[in-house]
């Protein structure tokens, strides 16, 4: 990031400075200052209510800042929609129409062709590896109705990566998928970030935000921001989430909330201190 009324070296995917985010006129979080660029990876860590879908939903365009200054692609929100694959919490439309895995991965290419326009030979081999690379080839022709919640997920994620996106914005984008699935999804995030796709993804995870370029954790406020080993600490975690800190040695392994939520106790589990985390944006995980 460059230093206050410095010029910047390179233009960033996304620069965010003091900008606050919310429904409505009212305020989320707000704060909120960062740059990210090519390459690099943001992981959002906080519990339901803490701005990290708020956030998710601005970077996109679907909700305006509430201040500050946001630029994404040189643009304002929304102003690339061709270049930003979002990937939300919510798909209705594969449960209203009868698609096929393939269908909804084709979904993809629309944003370069249209809904009507006539896709070619790169793009059905853009489709055909990225349903390769969540490992749902042999699906491609199952009713998406039919898939269990893991499988529907990494068809959502081929979807993304069919995209050829810029910009990847994912929430919870691991969300019911399986061990399997999640190392799948770990390996093509970062072929993405190889080829110079920006990552912003929000999730409960420690491991998976770990992985990040850096890290901000959420709890109606900025906790902390930064490399990922000197935010994701005992103090920080605890500050964020205020109980069920799960860690196996050193290695912290998942942050649960204190409401909603309950997973079995791993082994080396050490729960910190109580408190009840404020809020909820209106939405939920789809599990």
């Amino acid at each position: 990031m460059s230093a206050p009324g410095a010029a910047p070296t390179r233009a960033g995917v996304i620069t965010a400075q003091s900008v606050a985010v919310g429904y409505q006129g009212r305020p989320v979080v707000g704060g909120l200052s960062f740059t990210l660029d090519p390459g690099e990876a943001l992981a959002l860590v906080g519990t339901n209510g803490s701005g990290k879908s708020t956030l998710l939903k601005t970077l996109v365009g679907l909700l305006a800042p509430l201040g500050g200054s946001l630029d994404v692609l040189g643009r304002p929100p929304g102003g690339s929609p061709r270049r930003v694959a979002y990937l939300s919490q919510f798909h209705a439309a594969g449960f209203v129409l009868p698609l096929r895995v393939r269908d909804v991965v084709r979904m993809g290419r629309y944003a370069n062709h249209g809904l009507l326009g006539r896709l070619g030979e790169d793009d059905e081999r853009l489709i055909d590896e990225s349903l390769e690379r969540m490992g749902i080839s042999a699906l491609a022709d199952r009713s998406l109705r039919d898939l269990s919640g893991g499988q529907q997920q990494r068809t959502y994620l081929a979807q993304v990566l069919a995209r050829r996106a810029d910009l990847l914005v994912l929430d919870e984008p691991t969300a019911g998928v399986d061990a399997a699935g999640q190392g799948v999804y770990g390996q093509a995030l970062e072929a993405e970030r190889a080829r110079g796709a920006a990552v912003v993804v929000a999730t409960h995870d420690i491991g998976e935000a770990a992985q990040a370029s850096q890290v901000l954790l959420l709890a109606g406020r900025v906790v902390a921001q930064g490399a990922p080993t000197s935010v994701l600490t005992a103090d920080n975690l605890l500050d964020t989430f205020g109980i069920g800190l799960r860690r196996l040695g050193d290695d912290y392994l998942l942050a649960a909330e204190a409401h909603g939520h309950q997973h079995p106790e791993p082994p080396g589990f050490e729960a910190h201190g109580h408190h009840d985390p404020a809020g909820h944006e209106g939405h939920g995980h789809a599990h």
